[in-house]
């Protein structure tokens, strides 16, 4: 009679709690289990695959020691929180990671109990902990009470200015929380700058390890060890690291991938510890999983992939992307051009500026993730004579707009903003759609906003904005391929708030800003075979409005239909401004507004997201026909 396989222990786990009657041992083996699922998932889902490896058994420990949702678990971005899913019961749809109707990539409060505070724009993390900490202080939530407040943030993320000025707030309050720094050396792109170097140093044995107050949090048989450690470092150090002088106790650097190491610290902070708490853990991104340890980004994101050999599965396409086509155009301003820079914030490779610093990497700068400090280092650029594109997501460039704001569009400085990942973005959702910059740089004043309408005319935005020196400019593109047009060899500056007609019809007109012109043009042709024939016109430009353009459609059409990738606000409430001040409406035009819906669409493909915005061309077919429709019974009427 032959054995039968032992039930994985990972099939045991349907909450964090069934963590806390295994042994040692039977984590180690949940860990090992946890990791092979992550992998399998995330093969069939695509996603966020390094950092979630390279927390498992963090994430293991933490459940193991905490006592989740009481203890609130919060991860920053959450890239990582994929193994935190699995554990907290949603094992049974993991496999639905990023897809419409599935779970979402990151945290999300809605989703789960165990999900306390979400996430996806980094260093977030520290400031909420801190918010519940006090809350919890102060009596809040009492129905379920808040126990521990645990914040996991990454050496990418704690080198933003946020995370220092929570834990500056943290140590002033002196609060019980408990913060893990998840030191990976491999933030998105690699980590920059002097708290990179200090890291360094301390994981290399070079520095002090801070145990001066920690020791009392330790087990007892960790505890004569490390009062030997603080004696044999204590004359060759001044003082205390620098989270210590936040106001932290601070231990590590531990072995994140440990749990002898992880148990026994986690156990003795749970108990014993007061105040702030750093946690200081050592992780390699991807570990366990050969192609993203031996990935360039240690498999920070991927599409669907083999499980044996880690390829992707990627549709051909002869298209090229939007973020490449903008970096090739910028590369070749650059060439004739010394005085054009690049900077990004911790995104060289998602904005293309890899390319760009492959050829120039003295004119290229990366400022990790400080968008705020990234926009004034251009202001400051432009201030200086130079010509520098600050390449941004959308959805990122919100986290310096006051420096767009006071920094540069007061000072009226040149510089010129690549927005990346304009629109809706498909499976990172809401939190990463670029649905607000029409809107929220129209509303300055000396701006000028662009939208390419495909990846040609992006070429001759990037011309455009290099050529402007009278004050800040800016382009958006999507993300993802263009429509496969011929590409001109060199970009040709646009004439400033000029838009031009793709096509001359009768009654109706639409006016689209940016790439659902290409959904436009696709619902033109169904109306034709309606005998409904539209004019449609490229506005290319948000601000400064086509005056011209724009009245001599209202005169000529009895509908007019502005549409546009972002939020209420923008373009065509600009359009509207203008009509109504020229008394067009008095006249009897019928103006309509597509824009995005007044909500967060959630993770889909973006022509399903798209769908659900009521933007895709037979949206827009439906929309004609529908004022056709009622224009038609408002003449049988009269």
């Amino acid at each position: 009679m032959t054995d039968r396989p032992a039930t994985p222990l990972l099939d045991t786990i349907a909450s964090p709690a069934d963590l806390r009657g295994l042994s040692d041992r039977q984590l180690r083996q949940v860990a090992d289990e946890l990791r092979a699922e992550t992998i399998s998932a995330v093969s069939e889902t695509g996603g966020h695959l390094g950092a979630g490896l390279g927390v498992v058994e963090l994430t293991v420990a933490l459940h193991a020691v905490f006592e989740a949702p009481r203890d609130k678990i919060i991860w920053d971005v959450s890239h990582q929180s994929y193994p935190h899913k699995i554990l907290t019961g949603r094992r049974d749809r993991i496999r639905t990671l990023r897809m419409k109707g599935g779970l979402s990539g990151f945290t999300k409060r809605s989703e789960s109990p165990y999900d306390p505070f979400g996430a996806a724009h980094s260093s977030t993390s520290i400031s909420a902990a801190l918010g519940f900490a006090v809350a919890r202080d102060l009596g809040g939530a009492p129905e379920h009470g808040i126990g521990d407040a645990i914040a996991v943030i990454g050496d990418g993320s704690i080198s933003a200015g946020m995370a220092y000025e929570a834990m500056n707030n943290a140590g002033h309050l002196k609060k019980r929380l408990i913060v893990v720094l998840n030191d990976n050396e491999m933030s998105i792109a690699p980590p920059v700058g002097a708290m990179s170097a200090y890291l360094s140093r301390l994981y290399a044995g070079k520095a002090y390890h801070g145990l001066k107050d920690a020791v009392r949090l330790l087990p007892g048989p960790l505890q004569e060890g490390a009062k030997r450690a603080k004696d044999l470092f204590k004359q060759f150090t001044l003082g205390g690291t620098l989270f210590e002088e936040l106001g932290f106790s601070y231990i590590g650097p531990l072995d994140g991938h440990n749990l002898d190491q992880l148990l026994p610290v986690l156990r003795g902070v749970r108990s014993h510890a007061h105040g702030p708490v750093l946690l200081h853990v050592i992780t390699q991104k991807g570990k366990g999983y050969r192609p993203a340890e031996g990935a360039a980004d240690k498999g920070h994101a991927t599409g669907r992939f083999d499980l044996v050999t880690g390829k992707q599965h990627k549709a051909p396409s002869n298209a090229p992307s939007y973020t490449k086509v903008f970096a090739q155009a910028l590369i070749d301003e650059a060439s004739r051009d010394d005085r054009v820079v690049a900077v990004t914030a911790a995104m060289p490779d998602g904005t293309g500026l890899n390319l760009f610093a492959e050829r120039f990497p003295a004119r290229c700068f990366d400022v990790a993730i400080a968008e705020q400090h990234g926009v004034t280092f251009c202001a400051g650029l432009a201030a200086g004579g130079m010509k520098p594109f600050c390449a941004m997501y959308s959805t990122f460039l919100q986290r310096g707009y006051d420096q767009v704001v006071h920094d540069v569009a007061i000072q009226r400085l040149p510089v010129r903003f690549a927005i990346d990942r304009a629109g809706l973005v498909g499976a990172d959702g809401a939190t990463h759609a670029g649905s607000f910059d029409i809107a929220y740089l129209t509303n300055l004043p000396g701006f000028v906003v662009m939208a390419a309408a495909d990846e040609a005319e992006l070429v001759h935005m990037v011309a455009t904005a290099a050529a402007h020196d009278e004050g800040p400019i800016a382009f958006r593109y999507p993300r993802g391929e263009g429509v496969g047009l011929e590409m001109p060899e060199r970009g040709v500056p646009l004439q400033i708030g000029k838009g031009r007609i793709m096509r001359e019809g009768a009654d109706i007109a639409i006016l689209s800003f940016g790439t659902r012109l290409s959904e436009v043009l696709a619902a033109c042709e169904t109306l034709d075979q309606q005998g409904i024939a539209p004019t449609v016109a490229d506005a290319r430009f948000a601000k400064p409005l086509d005056r011209d353009l724009i009245l001599q459609l209202a005169r000529h059409h009895r509908v007019l239909i502005t549409i546009e990738e972002g939020a209420v606000g923008g373009f065509g409430s600009h359009v509207a401004q203008l009509l109504s001040e020229e008394g067009v409406f008095d006249r009897g035009l019928v103006f309509r507004s597509m824009v995005l819906p007044d909500i967060f669409i959630d993770q889909a493909s973006p022509e399903d997201m798209y769908a659900v915005a009521g933007m895709n061309a037979a949206d827009i077919v439906a929309r004609v026909r529908a004022l056709v429709d009622a224009g038609a019974n408002a003449a049988r009427r009269a």
